[in-house]
Parts: C-alpha cells; structure tokens; sequence
C-alpha cells in the first residue's frame, strides 16, 4: 500500500503511525518518563533529560496530529518517508476505514483521540464542556477552546496512578453512619475511607476552609440533612465551592490561610499520623504555592488506581490528576476549563457554572475479561473503549474485526501483528492504525507483549 492511497475493501492492512508529544511541565523528565521512551522509539528522535515528557498523542486532532508512516515488506518502519500525509488528511480521502456506521454518526472523523500520560506533579483542576457548551466556548475564544467538540474520557492506570476526581459528600448517609457505629462494613481502602468523611466534617477539621468562605457559606453546609435531597445538595456545594475558587482573586487571602494550613499539618504531623488527603495536600502547596487548589482538594474525592484498573469522566466532571502513568482515551477534543493548580489560564466563572455537582465516590472499572489475554474497558460514552491485552512469550490472540477502527499501542515487548493480507513485526513504540473489519492475530515473538487498543464502543454498533 502506498502511503496516502486508498485500501480496497477486502486489504484491511495496518498502517503505522508517527505520533506527536506534549511537553507540559507536570510531565516527567527525560528518560523517567515512558512518554519520553515511547515518543523516542516511535519517531527516532532522541530523548532530552532535562525536559518533560508529559503526553504521547495518538489520532487526529490538529493540536497534536498523527502521520503515516511506510512500511517495509517485513513491517518494519523504513522511516518518515511519506510521512507528511496526516492521518486525518488520508482518512478524509478513504472515509470507508471507518466503517458506514461511524461515518453515519461523525462523518470523515476519528471520534477518538488515545494518549499515554506520564504525570510527576499534578494537573490543574478543570473540567471538559459538554457539547452545547463547547460550541459555544468554541465561537466565543477560539484562541483558548480549539474545536466544538464535548471531551469525556477514561485513564486506564499503568503503574500506581493518583487523581482527584469529583466531589465528596455534604454529609454520610443515615446507613452508612449506621454501620459505622457498630463497626460493620468499614472500607479496607484507605481512599475510600476518607471519602465517607463527609464535607461537614471537612468544614469542622480545616477551619482554614471557613476563614477564606466565612461562616454564612459554611452554616449552608453544617444545616443541611439529607432530607433536604440531592438537588439542595448540589445547590449547597455549588454555592460553597464558586465562593472558594473565586476568593483566588485576593492572593492575601489564600496565601494567609495556606500558610496557616501548612503550618498546622506539619506541627500536627509530628503527634499523629496524617491523613492520606492531609499529606496529599502538603504535597500539592509545594508544587502550587499560594494556589487556591491546595485548599479545594479537601473537597475531592482522592482515588488511587493500580495498574489495570480505570475511571472514567463525563462531561461537567470535576478533576485533577496527580501522580503516575496511564493510558487515556477521549473524544476527539483538547477544551479544558481550569480554575486551580495551574499557571496556565483560568476560567473559574464558566468551571463553577458548567459542573454537576455530582458527589460520591466514582465507580472504578476492573476490566471485562473477553479471554485469557485481553480484557475490556467499557465507559458509558459512545466514541470509544479500551482494551488491554498482556500476552506471554510465544502466545497468540485474535482481535475479531469489529464495524469501526481503532488504533493499537505497543507499550511493551515484541511480537507479530497479522491481517488476512499482510503481517506486521511491532516493538514497544509503536503505533498503528486498524481501519474497520480488520480481524487481527496477535502473537508475542521475543518477551511478554503489552499491547493497548482504543476502539469506537462496542455498545455503539449493537444500538445502532
């Protein structure tokens, strides 16, 4: 196949893809970050020490395109040759790699964008509009919000990941106090056993809190019971949080309380063991000082993923991922509304406005095991899922062709990657293209292979 050209309908070949890089400062540096390994080994170009690494871009999106790449007859890259052609230039001239009901649904468009992260201190607080929103954030400053497009996604952790991820609650359900005074069913998980800590007790433990939102807005809080039902609830936080993030305007105001907050965590950290929240905190004032998102944390949800395990995010959802690496899928966008731990541009208005105010903590995927090698992540967003396979040294797996396309990664490992017209020799690093109906044979040649796949959502093609 020459790059550029079209595939007839029966050559469902793959087409290796050169992949952009982003280098945020959240990332990690040099060569402790796989995204710095994964860019080097995917496009030749050396790693730089003293530079972070902090996402590897794999799909369409013009602020971090991908590019074909020729193949040599063993499949092996020969190079940038050919490489100019985008893939989103070559999938608008050959729309039939999507598949008829994708293009029915989003036209000559990719509808996902897959990423690997490497995060060393955490990323700002924000949210991604919904679609109606986008669009008009979109037309209204172009420069900030670069397309229309909504933006939820899910992050599949690589090793220990770390984020901050919705609000907790006002206040403990009757049950779960129930429990809790007969010391039945107390969580093992020492996140989640902090996140049945509801915000009133939050509002009673860190007066700091109380000192930047005063005690009107506190009392909104310490007044509510649960009778008073999930809508109130959401008003009450509402209320309290747009009041926290907006006192970011007075600098003197956060950097007093911070102050006072540190300084108390530490002289308490010298008679009592901190919280896991506590120390986080801590951790976030050094990489963010005088930042209004160090006290906002307490706020948050904090989960901890370990590899294989995923969270996802819809539109309006609050976070702030902290420490760790992971794969991330989305729909195919880059608007991100901040409003802490970031020096980059903040919108606290439009953030306070546009979230949902849903509380508790959010659901954590394990994965569908679909054989013994691959097992499935399954969002409730229609772009796109996630499946991760682990093969062993000399082992083989078929991915059945399935109506949409997808795009592989080869985190780790060396193996064959086999069409019905043709096979391809893959390493870590690299990344390729499946255009729709394309059943592929995966076989690990050299070590253990650890191959990622993002795809539109099986759930899409059985509704549709």
């Amino acid at each position: 196949m020459e790059v550029g050209g079209g595939l007839g309908k029966k050559e469902r070949r793959l087409v290796r893809l050169r992949c952009s890089v982003k280098n945020y400062d959240w990332g990690r540096m040099g060569s402790e970050s796989r995204v710095a390994r994964m860019h080097s080994l995917n496009s030749g170009v050396g790693v730089v020490e003293d530079k972070p690494y902090a996402e590897f871009w794999m799909g369409t999106h013009e602020s971090g395109p991908s590019f074909m790449v020729r193949s040599a007859e063993n499949g092996a890259a020969t190079g940038l040759e050919g490489g100019s052609v985008s893939l989103n230039s070559w999938i608008a001239q050959n729309p039939d790699v999507l598949g008829d009901k994708v293009v029915k649904k989003w036209g000559h468009n990719l509808p996902f964008l897959f990423k690997v992260l490497s995060v060393a201190k955490g990323l700002s607080i924000q949210a991604h509009p919904d679609k109606e929103l986008a669009e008009v954030l979109h037309k209204l400053q172009p420069n900030v919000y670069k397309d229309d497009n909504h933006k939820p996604e899910m992050v599949l952790a690589l090793t220990e990941f770390e984020a901050l991820c919705g609000f907790i609650r006002l206040e403990v359900a009757y049950m779960w106090r129930f429990l809790f005074q007969f010391n039945f069913a107390v969580p093992t998980d020492s996140c989640m056993r902090e996140e049945w800590m509801e915000l009133k007790g939050v509002l009673q433990n860190v007066p700091e809190i109380l000192e930047v939102i005063g005690s009107a807005y506190a009392n909104q809080v310490l007044h509510f019971n649960e009778q008073d039902g999930e809508e109130k609830a959401k008003a009450v936080l509402r209320s309290i949080f747009t009041q926290l993030m907006s006192a970011s305007n007075s600098r003197e105001v956060i950097s007093k309380a911070l102050s006072k907050l540190i300084s108390r965590l530490t002289m308490e950290k010298k008679v009592r063991e901190l919280t896991d929240k506590e120390e986080l905190v801590l951790q976030l004032e050094k990489q963010y000082p005088d930042d209004v998102g160090v006290i906002a944390a307490f706020l948050f949800n904090h989960v901890k993923l370990n590899a294989g395990e995923a969270l996802y995010l819809g539109a309006n959802e609050l976070h702030a991922y902290i420490y760790g690496e992971c794969v991330e899928c989305m729909a195919t966008s880059d608007n991100v509304v901040r409003a802490g731990l970031t020096p980059k541009n903040r919108d606290v208005k439009i953030l306070c406005s546009m979230l949902t105010y849903k509380q508790g903590f959010p659901e954590i995927l394990k994965g569908v095991p679909l054989n013994p090698y691959i097992s499935r992540y399954i969002p409730p967003f229609d772009e796109f899922e996630v499946d991760r396979c682990i093969l062993r040294l000399g082992a083989s797996v078929v991915f059945p062709a399935v109506p949409g396309p997808s795009i592989f990664v080869v985190m780790m490992g060396q193996g064959r990657m086999q069409t019905s017209s043709h096979e391809d020799l893959v390493k870590e690093g690299d990344v390729l293209f499946a255009p729709a109906s394309a059943e592929i044979s995966v076989t690990s040649t050299a070590s253990e292979l650890h191959l990622y796949r993002a795809g539109v959502n099986t759930r899409f093609f059985s509704a549709s």
